[in-house]
C-alpha cells in the first residue's frame, strides 16, 4: 500500500513513490496547502482552548482542551463536510448530496445542506436513537433508516447515490473532508503558540487525526501526536501494527462515535506516517474522563469526545510526565440523557476510586462480623450477601479506593485473615450484570452454560434473539440492561443437549451479536452457580 516517505532530516512528508493517483497522491505540502484554504467558517466556530484548571493540578501538566463539543452541532464533523461539500460544482449540489451515519457525520452533512442550499439524504441505521434522527431532520434533510448497522447504512447509501446520482460525502476518507478538520489544528497553534508536548486526538474512521497531524507536522513537527481508541474498537491501531488495514470482525458499541470495524485507505496511509504514539482506554477509563471534564467545565461529553481526555490521564502515569502542556482534542457532546447513569456507574472504577471484590467466608456465626471488622473504616459503596450452603459464603463488597493498585492490598488482607477473595474490578460480566443479579443459585442449573451479549436496541431485537433458538435448549438465567445507549445487554444462561452445541454455535454465528462465553468466569461461579 502507499505511505508517505518521512525525511530524515527535516521530519517533512512526501507522496510516496508508487501511487495508483487521487488522494494517494497528496503529500504533506498539499494537505497544508488545503488546510489552510479550507471553508470552514461559514458553518464552524473557532472553538475554546480551554485549561481543565482541576485536571492539570491533579496530573502536574497543564491540560487544555479544545473545545470542539462547543460547535454548533455538538462535534468537529462539520467541519470537513462542509468543506467537502463547498468545493463541489453547482451541477453536484444540484442533484443533491448523500451520506451514512448513525449521528455526528449526519448533523454536519445535513446543516452545510441547509446552508449550501441542496438536498440531503441521510441514511442511518434503524438502530439510531430518536433523538439523532429527529436532529438530523431539524435541518431539513431527509432521514432513510436502513439496517442494523453502519455497515448495511453505508452500502444501502451507496446504492442510492449511484440510482439517483446523488454526491456522497464520506465521514472520513475524503481529502477535503480531512481538510476540514485540520483546521482544528491550525486553531490550536495560533491560540497556544507555546511549546505543547502532544496533541490527544480520537480516531475512528481516522479522518480528525489525518487533518490535525498533517498540518501539525508540517507547521510544528516537534509537537507530537497521540492517537486514541478504545480497546474493544482498535482498528487503526491493529492497522499501523501489521502494516495494512485490518477490518474488525465486530466493534464496541459505548463510544458509538469511533466504532468503526476499517478505517480509510487515506487515513490509513496518513496516520501510519504521521502520528508518534497511541493509546489505547476502555470503557471505566472513558466514564471517569467525561467525568473530569464535566467537573472542569460543567460539559457533558459523549464518549468519543472524552477518549483524548482518558488518553491524557494514561499517558502521563505511562510516562510520569510532569510541568508538559498537553491538549486533549474533546470532539464531541451528543450524549443521550439516559447513558448518564451508566457513565456515574463506572466511572468510580475508571477513577480508580473503587474496587469490587467476591469474598468467600466460612458459614459460621461470627464469620460475617469478622469480615466487617477486616473492612474496618473504609467507604463501603456496595454489600451483597447470601448463603450459600451449609459451609460457605460468598460475599460481593465494593469499597472505595484512592488508587487502582489498592485493590491487591485489600484483596490481600482479606486472605491474611483466612478470607479468600476474588479481584473484580475489571471484571466485565460483574460491573455488567453480576452486581445487579447477587442472590441465588438454582440446583437445576448442575450443566448451565453462560454468554453474555450486546445486540441493537430496537424494537423486536430481543424477540428475534429468543424466536431463533432452538425448542431444545432451556434457558435456566436471563439478565437483561439497557443504560439508554443504541444496544442491549444480555446475560443468558443456557442448558443444551450434548449434541446440539454444533446448532447453538452456528445460531451465535447467524446473529452477528458480539457474544462471550462468560461459564468460566468466578464472578458467576461464586455467585450465580
Amino acid at each position: 500500500m502507499p505511505g508517505l516517505e518521512r525525511s530524515a532530516t527535516t521530519g517533512s512528508l512526501a507522496p510516496a513513490a508508487n501511487t495508483n493517483g487521487g488522494a494517494g497522491t497528496l503529500g504533506l505540502v498539499d494537505y497544508l496547502q488545503k488546510i489552510l484554504t479550507a471553508r470552514v467558517y461559514d458553518v464552524a466556530i473557532e472553538s475554546p482552548l480551554d485549561e481543565a484548571k482541576k485536571l492539570s493540578v491533579r496530573l502536574g501538566n497543564r491540560v487544555l482542551l479544545k473545545r470542539e463539543d462547543c460547535q454548533p452541532v455538538f462535534s468537529f464533523k462539520l467541519r470537513g463536510a462542509y468543506n467537502k461539500m463547498v468545493h463541489l460544482s453547482a451541477e453536484q449540489l444540484g442533484r443533491g448530496v448523500i451520506c451514512a451515519s448513525a449521528g455526528n457525520h449526519a448533523q454536519g452533512v445535513a446543516l452545510s445542506a441547509q446552508r449550501l442550499g441542496c438536498q440531503a439524504v441521510i441514511v442511518m441505521p434503524v438502530t439510531t436513537p430518536r433523538l439523532k434522527s429527529d436532529a438530523v431532520r431539524s435541518f431539513g434533510a431527509e432521514v432513510v433508516l436502513h439496517g442494523d448497522s453502519y455497515s448495511d447504512a453505508y452500502q444501502h447509501a451507496l446504492e442510492l447515490g449511484q440510482t439517483h446520482g446523488y454526491e456522497f460525502v464520506h465521514p472520513f476518507d475524503d481529502p477535503d473532508v480531512i481538510a476540514g478538520q485540520g483546521t482544528i489544528a491550525m486553531e490550536i497553534l495560533r491560540q497556544h503558540q507555546h511549546p505543547i508536548h502532544a496533541v490527544f486526538v480520537a480516531i475512528g474512521g481516522g479522518g480528525l487525526i489525518s487533518g490535525v497531524a498533517a498540518f501539525i507536522k508540517a507547521v510544528r513537527p516537534d509537537i507530537k501526536i497521540v492517537g486514541v481508541q478504545t480497546s474493544d474498537s482498535d482498528a487503526m491501531v491493529q492497522s499501523v501494527r501489521a502494516g495494512e488495514r485490518v477490518r474488525l470482525h465486530d466493534v464496541g458499541l459505548f463510544s458509538d462515535g469511533t466504532a468503526v470495524k476499517q478505517v480509510g485507505i487515506e487515513t490509513f496511509r496518513l496516520t501510519q506516517a504521521l502520528v508518534d504514539d497511541f493509546v489505547v482506554v476502555d470503557t471505566d477509563a472513558v466514564c471517569a474522563a467525561i467525568k473530569d471534564v464535566f467537573e472542569d467545565t460543567r460539559s457533558v461529553l459523549e464518549p468519543a469526545g472524552a477518549l483524548a481526555v482518558a488518553a491524557v490521564k494514561q499517558y502521563v502515569a505511562r510516562h510520569d510526565l510532569k510541568g508538559q502542556t498537553l491538549v486533549a482534542i474533546t470532539c464531541g457532546a451528543n450524549m443521550n440523557f439516559d447513558r448518564l447513569r451508566f457513565v456515574a456507574e463506572r466511572a468510580e472504577v475508571g477513577e480508580e476510586r473503587e474496587a469490587l471484590f467476591g469474598v468467600t467466608i466460612p458459614e459460621k456465626r461470627g464469620s460475617f462480623r469478622r469480615l466487617c471488622e477486616i473492612i474496618g473504616p473504609r467507604s463501603v459503596t456496595e454489600f451483597n450477601y447470601r448463603m450459600s450452603d451449609d459451609q460457605i459464603a460468598h460475599v460481593f463488597v465494593g469499597l472505595a479506593t484512592s488508587h487502582r493498585g489498592e485493590s491487591a492490598a485489600i484483596a490481600k488482607g482479606f486472605a491474611d485473615h483466612g478470607f479468600a477473595a476474588v479481584d473484580l474490578t475489571d471484571n466485565e460480566l460483574t460491573k455488567q450484570h453480576i452486581r445487579h443479579m447477587v442472590g441465588g443459585r438454582s440446583p437445576l442449573a448442575h450443566d448451565e452454560r453462560l454468554y453474555r451479549f450486546d445486540f441493537p436496541e430496537r424494537p423486536g431485537a430481543l424477540m428475534r434473539f429468543l424466536s431463533h433458538m432452538h425448542p431444545d435448549w432451556n434457558i435456566s438465567l436471563f439478565h437483561y440492561r439497557n443504560q439508554g445507549a443504541d444496544y442491549g445487554r444480555i446475560v443468558i444462561g443456557i442448558q443444551i443437549p450434548p449434541d446440539e452445541k454444533t446448532s447453538f454455535q452456528s445460531f451465535v454465528d447467524g446473529l452477528a451479536y458480539p457474544c462471550v462465553d462468560e461459564t468460566d468466569n468466578p464472578a458467576y461461579r461464586m455467585f450465580l452457580r
